[in-house]
């Protein structure tokens, strides 16, 4: 039966360092990409609103000449009514008959009135509501138009890196695999507190390679010595020295 060797310090070390490698690329592919992913979801999500709000407009601006219609059926319907009466009133044969149209008249008159001052009210606000739509579909285009723009630009990216992105992800998968829970789980800690995606970094003029920070001189060659893991006193990340990836490049070739 096979004995399992434990790793060497530097093993786990390049191994760690292979995995930042892959995982740099990948950031480097997300930074091609910037802000389109978010500006996309983000344009979508206005559009849909825009949507919603021109259909209500829509709805509103409908509603709205339908009163004014009604409106103006009522002033035509009073209109014809006091030419009726009118036309009765030659034709009574009392005064209380002709004081009756009168009256009806009269009542039909003051219909107008109101009907036509809610015809005007309607009128009004059928104007603001239409201003408020025409404005509403002039931005929806427009941001239909930049939609359209964000989508190709990031289309044209995904379409070029789509192919190195899928084997970056796969390699970094298999690179995780390698190494250990407890390892693992500091570098994605340490990777996801900065932006650059640093959780491992070479020491380069004798300084810190994520914050730039000196290093002092006895801890450099404890670095160099691959013999324990390091960590940087200011910034958190695991330290290599600046020649494992030239000794990592060596070992391949032999």
């Amino acid at each position: 039966m096979a004995v399992l060797t434990e790793k060497t310090v530097e093993e786990k070390m390049r191994e760690l360092y292979r995995l930042q490698q892959i995982d740099s690329k990948i950031d480097e592919i997300e930074i091609l990409k910037g802000e389109l992913p978010m500006e996309v979801s983000d344009l979508e999500d206005e559009i849909v609103g825009l949507n919603t709000r021109v259909t209500r407009l829509e709805g509103q601006v409908k509603d709205l000449t339908m009163e004014i219609g009604r409106h103006e059926a009522n002033m035509h319907e009073s209109e014809s009514l006091i030419l009726r009466y009118e036309e009765q009133m030659n034709n009574v044969k009392n005064n209380r008959e002709y004081e009756a149209l009168m009256k009806e008249t009269e009542m039909q008159r003051l219909e107008i009135q109101l009907s036509d001052k809610k015809a005007g009210s309607s009128a009004r606000e059928l104007e603001t509501k239409q201003a408020a739509l025409d404005m509403t579909i002039e931005k929806q285009t427009a941001k239909k138009e930049l939609l359209t723009v964000k989508q190709e630009e990031l289309k044209a990216i995904i379409t070029k890196t789509e192919k190195e992105e899928k084997k970056l992800r796969r390699a970094s998968e298999k690179q995780r695999k390698e190494i250990s829970d407890r390892l693992l789980k500091g570098y994605n800690r340490i990777r996801n507190t900065y932006r650059n995606g640093l959780g491992v970094v070479t020491v380069e003029r004798n300084a810190c390679g994520g914050c730039f920070n000196a290093i002092p001189p006895q801890q450099q060659l404890e670095i160099s010595q691959r013999k324990r893991t390091m960590i940087c006193e200011h910034c958190n990340r695991i330290l290599v020295d600046h020649n494992i990836e030239q000794d990592m490049v060596e070992d391949e070739e032999k």
